[in-house]
This record gives C-alpha cells, sequence and structure tokens, in this order.
C-alpha cells in the first residue's frame, strides 16, 4: 500500500469537492438505472461520461494524482460508449460504481486524516484491464469487464458459477447492492413486464413530491436482504410486488395522502384500501400470481393485528412480510407530508424497526435485515 499525502488545502474546499463527488455518484447512480433499461439511450452515455470527465477534472484541480491515471480510463471506456463504438453492460454499470466509491472513501480519508492509503499495483492492473477493452474485441468485452470488477471487488465473482462442492454459504458470501430494482437474470416476457411495471411506477411517484424513487430504493434493498438470507423468495415476483405494492395509494385524494392531522375511521379505511387496487392490477396476470400475493399482504403483521384480512405467522407469504419492513424503513429514512415526522438517518431507522417489531415484523427476516443493513451501513 502506498500514501498520498495532499497539499495543504483548505477544508471547505476538500469539502465542496465531496459535494460534488456525492452528487455526481447519485446521479450517475440514476443514469445507470436508466441504461439498464435503456442501453443505446445516447443522452444517457453522455450524462455518465460527463460525470466522470468532471469528477476527474475536479480531482486534477487538487493534485489528487493516483486516481487520476484510472478515471482517464474510465472516462475512455465511456467515451467510446457515447461514440456508439462499444455496447452498455450491466458489468460496466458495476465497474463505474465500484470506481467511484473507491474515490469517494480516498476524498473522505484525505478529508478526515490529510492522507489517504491506495493499493498502487491494484490501480496499475485496472488501468491495464480497461485499455484492453477497445471497439475491435466486443467478444471479450464482458470477460475484461467482469475481471475489472473483481480486481475492485474479489468477493463478486463473475466470471463462473462455483461447482456445488466450493460453493459459499450464504453466511460466508458477500452480496452486494444491486445498482437497479429488476434482477440482472430477469429476460424475456418477464423482463418485458418488469420494465413495465417500472415504468408505470414514474408517474405514480409524482403524485406526491415525498415518493420520488421509492420503488427502485425498496426493490433493490428487498432483492439484496433476499440474497442474504440465501434467496427463498423468487427474485422476480418479489420485484414486481415491490414496484407494484402501492400502486393504489396513487387514487387517493392528494388531501387524504398529505392530511397533517389524525386519520379518522373513514379515511384509514379508504387509505387501507390501497392494497385491493394495487393487487386487482395483478389479478389477471397468472404468471405474476405471487407477486399479487404480495402486494395483497405487504400490510398483515404476524401478529393478526394487520390487514386487509389479519393473516398470522405462517399464512402471511414470505414476500410480503419482507416488504413489510422494508415499507417503513423507507418511511422512516424519507420525508413525509405529516409535520410530526421526523427523517431519521438509516442507522437510526434500523434500531427504530427492531425496538417495534416484536409481533410486527417476522423474525427470521428481521434477522436477515439486520445482517444486510449491519453489511450497507459499516461499509
Amino acid at each position: 500500500m502506498q500514501t498520498f499525502v495532499h497539499d495543504d488545502l483548505d477544508e471547505d474546499i476538500l469539502a465542496d469537492l465531496l459535494d460534488e463527488i456525492n452528487e455526481l455518484y447519485e446521479a450517475s447512480e440514476q443514469i445507470l438505472i436508466e441504461l439498464e433499461l435503456k442501453p443505446q439511450d445516447n443522452e444517457l452515455q453522455r450524462s455518465l461520461f460527463r460525470s466522470i470527465h468532471t469528477i476527474k477534472g475536479d480531482l486534477g484541480l487538487v493534485n489528487f494524482s493516483p486516481l487520476i491515471p484510472l478515471l482517464q480510463h474510465a472516462e475512455d471506456l465511456l467515451d467510446y460508449l457515447r461514440k456508439g463504438q462499444i455496447q452498455y453492460t450491466s458489468n460496466m454499470s458495476d465497474l463505474v460504481l465500484l470506481t467511484m466509491d473507491r474515490v469517494k472513501i480516498f476524498v473522505q480519508s484525505c478529508i478526515k486524516s490529510g492522507n489517504a492509503e491506495y493499493d498502487e499495483n491494484l490501480f496499475s492492473q485496472l488501468v491495464t484491464q480497461i485499455k484492453r477493452i477497445t471497439p475491435s474485441n466486443p467478444e471479450s468485452h464482458e470477460r475484461l469487464l467482469a475481471e475489472a470488477v473483481l480486481l475492485l471487488d474479489p468477493s463478486l465473482d463473475l466470471r463462473e458459477e462455483p461447482s456445488a462442492s466450493n460453493k459459499k454459504t450464504t453466511a460466508e458470501a458477500k452480496v452486494s447492492l444491486a445498482t437497479i430494482g429488476i434482477p440482472k437474470s430477469i429476460s424475456g416476457d418477464n423482463r418485458s413486464d418488469l420494465v413495465f411495471f417500472r415504468e408505470l411506477m414514474k408517474p405514480v411517484e409524482k403524485r406526491s413530491k415525498y415518493w420520488d424513487g421509492r420503488g427502485d430504493r425498496i426493490s433493490k434493498l428487498a432483492g439484496y436482504i433476499n440474497k442474504v438470507a440465501g434467496t427463498p423468495i423468487d427474485e422476480e415476483q418479489l420485484a414486481v410486488a415491490c414496484y407494484m405494492h402501492d400502486f393504489g395509494m396513487a387514487f387517493m385524494p392528494i388531501e387524504l395522502l398529505h392530511k397533517q392531522g389524525k386519520l379518522d375511521d373513514a379515511e384509514f379505511n379508504l387509505m387501507r384500501s390501497h392494497v385491493y387496487k394495487s393487487a386487482r392490477l395483478l389479478e389477471n396476470l397468472k404468471q405474476w400470481d405471487e407477486a399479487r400475493k404480495m402486494v395483497m399482504q405487504h400490510h398483515e403483521r404476524v401478529d393478526g393485528s394487520g390487514y386487509p384480512l389479519g393473516l398470522k405467522g405462517a399464512d402471511i407469504c414470505e414476500g410480503a412480510k419482507l416488504i413489510a419492513i422494508l415499507d417503513t424503513f423507507n418511511a422512516l429514512t424519507h420525508a413525509k407530508a405529516h409535520k410530526a415526522h421526523q427523517q431519521r438517518p438509516k442507522k437510526k431507522a434500523v434500531i427504530e424497526i427492531n425496538h417495534i417489531a416484536q409481533g410486527q415484523f417476522c423474525p427470521k427476516w428481521m434477522q436477515a435485515f439486520n445482517r444486510g443493513m449491519q453489511s450497507l451501513l459499516t461499509k
């Protein structure tokens, strides 16, 4: 490992630098979500290129030299993409985000201690690997990208499925949060359906300024926690349920959605009816019957005090038990219309959910949620 000591820079300059990197990271993450669905969209490709170009330029201005070659070659790769010389793939998404993670960690370390450790040999290997990806060898792109991702995060073995005798247990295997809420493995008509459901949610989320992005957030986190638990829930059914579970909320009066005071009985019953409205949208799509059950049951509680049917424990499907936890987590960590609601930091939200879990949430899924969040929040 090498140690980089930056010039004597003003703290405000470093703080502004980190703020811009965080903003560009979030913007890039959203761009990558859209690219998964529209990989040929040239405007999205150009926007991603500009984000990396801007970060490289900012780091150059403050002489954070160890990162420049890596960012330059990532920029070159995206230049091929925006010019239509290579094709976008999910592995490219992972490479970009993992590279930006390294940048954030590097800058944060400089702010905290005035220096940052980095692996010069690793950066050199990454540069060499990315340079190998050219318009002249498209048949090798997936392998080269996967190998580059593996250098950045060795826990992500993207090259081959391990043999049964060598497979890691779920407890041993590291699981990463996906780039989007749509499983990478989904294809054909099921993928078309899921993309359609996600597109349907966009105008629904505009119904209230407090809903923006919640479908993607919940679906990504659900896929992650499901993998932490060993993938007992069908990934595709779970993703559909995450996008569709609150669709019926859009058909509530806006004054009810944004009401500040306590709901009266009639208003509360009207709000509870959203599960029926959401589930009915899937009732004629038999291939999504399991997702429909998750949608219908995601407000049930293991002690039978939930709605709409007051189901208990084993009568509630596994997907609904998981969505119930993540729905609450999302509500706690994001702004709401009610003035009394206080948006919590993620760690505090996890603690609060554990305090209210008994009787409300499934203990098995709470354990998976806690393991997954511990890993995410301690990175």
